[in-house]
């Protein structure tokens, strides 16, 4: 069934968002060829659109190949063979609202509240332990300063994370692991080897936006599993299963984002049944695992590396400049995006991987990481009673993190608020960017770091009382 999302009064004409909605839903197979669309008329009628505005849209999918249209019958979906796949353009297009909220999370101007950005303040994070490890490791007669490093990359940090993933019950030997430039390098990586244009990528439903572009700059094709309180819905999944030959599903386990929610054994199980019985590849994302205070269940504890690719990163508890990460991944999937990397970017920083290497072995991580998790607790208690004073509803109550997922009441979408919210210097993510076809959300991310500031509290009051 369509699905059409439209937002009057933005720059994108709205002959534009009825293309890109209808082509983005025919190309990710949500819409079959044979199935037919819905009439001129209603359609307009739906949309608060003229007929006029839907002619032309439907027009111009037909020319471009996606719809037939049939005297007196109406607009169907064109077979797969009469339309041009895979056109770089539209994997673009469809990246722009994700690149948007990027560039506001990465602005720096003064006064702007970062309520919904994926990382921590600059004040929370260890400015004054990085700079003395940075003067200790650059006196170190082996320290890299000038030298490229080796493939795999630093070889005493990734002994290290041999221990740290014990710790998690992953048995990864360092042949095993593989050093990038932060966690999104590492899915850069797997998703360059693994997907080509046309694969159908099974991802959660919420997910994690800016991977979506990034599959979706790779063609793939996205079909979502809706995420519930425990983890992918299953049942889901299997009846997804019967339709389409993913080559790889895409989750968070722990601390999902966005919903801040933990994967239940039960649930894992099922999943790892799954993937072996339609043979596919799981790539498990765990960048916020030192968020989490206790011990959790893993797809790739259970798994130990078969299925599982398993990514980790430092950048959001020490330094998004450092951009130090990791994947672990069985022997010839490792030595295969080893290649990949070597090819897209010779090295990963050695310095920083020595930098990281010291800070963990010293014993100052470990102590530190203790220190934000008990600051982010306090934060997300304050940011839960300030939900409640405004009215939000939230999804539910994280055992750690930075993610609250919540909605206000009444309001089936939330990108007009996100969009006011900008005009006031407020950054917020509304849920349709977390969707594999940005369908419209009622639900908004928000960061328990930036959200008790008082002018965040004031707009969503003010906000929710005129709507």
């Amino acid at each position: 069934m369509l699905q059409l999302s439209l937002e009057h009064g933005q720059p994108t004409p709205l002959v534009e968002q009825i293309v890109g909605g209808i082509r983005n839903q025919i190309e990710d197979r949500i819409l079959r060829p044979g199935m037919r669309v819905p009439p001129i008329r209603r359609l307009a009628e739906a949309q608060g659109v003229s007929r006029f505005t839907v002619v032309e849209a439907y027009d111009r999918l037909v020319a471009l190949g996606y719809l037939r249209s049939r005297r007196g019958s109406g607009f169907y979906v064109a077979p797969r063979n009469e339309r041009r796949e895979n056109r770089l353009p539209a994997p673009v297009d469809r990246a722009v609202d994700v690149a948007w909220l990027m560039r506001q999370a990465l602005d720096d101007s003064p006064g702007q509240i970062k309520a919904s950005a994926g990382w921590l303040p600059c004040e929370w994070l260890d400015g004054e332990g990085l700079r003395r490890h940075l003067r200790a490791v650059s006196r170190r007669p082996d320290a890299r300063l000038t030298a490229y490093g080796t493939a795999q990359g630093y070889l005493p940090l990734r002994q290290q994370l041999q221990i740290k993933l014990a710790e998690f019950g992953i048995g990864a030997p360092p042949e095993q692991i593989v050093l990038t430039e932060g966690a999104t390098r590492a899915l850069d990586i797997v998703a360059r080897h693994l997907i080509k244009p046309g694969d159908t990528v099974l991802v959660d439903d919420p997910g994690y936006f800016n991977f979506f572009g990034n599959l979706r700059l790779q063609g793939a094709k996205l079909v979502g599993v809706a995420r519930e309180a425990d983890g992918p819905d299953v049942a889901q999944m299997e009846e997804l299963l019967t339709h389409h030959r993913p080559k790889v599903f895409f989750t968070h386990s722990v601390l999902h984002n966005p919903t801040g929610a933990n994967l239940s054994p039960a649930k894992a199980f099922r999943i790892l049944q799954l993937a072996e019985k339609h043979d596919f590849l799981i790539i498990e994302d765990d960048t916020y695992a030192d968020f989490h205070p206790h011990a959790t269940t893993r797809l790739a504890n259970l798994d130990q590396l078969d299925r599982v690719i398993f990514v980790g990163s430092f950048s959001k508890t020490l330094s998004g400049s450092l951009r130090v990460g990791y994947l672990a991944a069985r022997p010839d999937l490792a030595a295969e995006f080893t290649d990949v990397k070597t090819l897209t970017s010779v090295s990963s920083s050695e310095f920083n991987e020595q930098l990281i290497y010291q800070m963990l072995t010293d014993g100052h991580y470990r102590k530190y990481v203790e220190r934000l998790q008990g600051r982010l607790a306090q934060a997300t208690e304050a940011s839960l009673r300030m939900l409640e004073r405004t009215g939000l509803e939230v999804y539910l109550e994280p055992k750690g993190g930075v993610f609250l997922w919540a909605r206000p009441p009444g309001v089936d979408d939330v990108a007009a608020l996100a969009t006011r919210a900008a005009a006031a210097g407020i950054m917020l993510a509304p849920g349709k960017l977390f969707r594999p076809q940005m369908q419209a959300s009622p639900w908004l991310r928000l960061n328990v770091a930036f959200t008790t500031h008082p002018r965040l509290e004031r707009f969503l009051g003010e906000a929710l009382a005129k709507d």
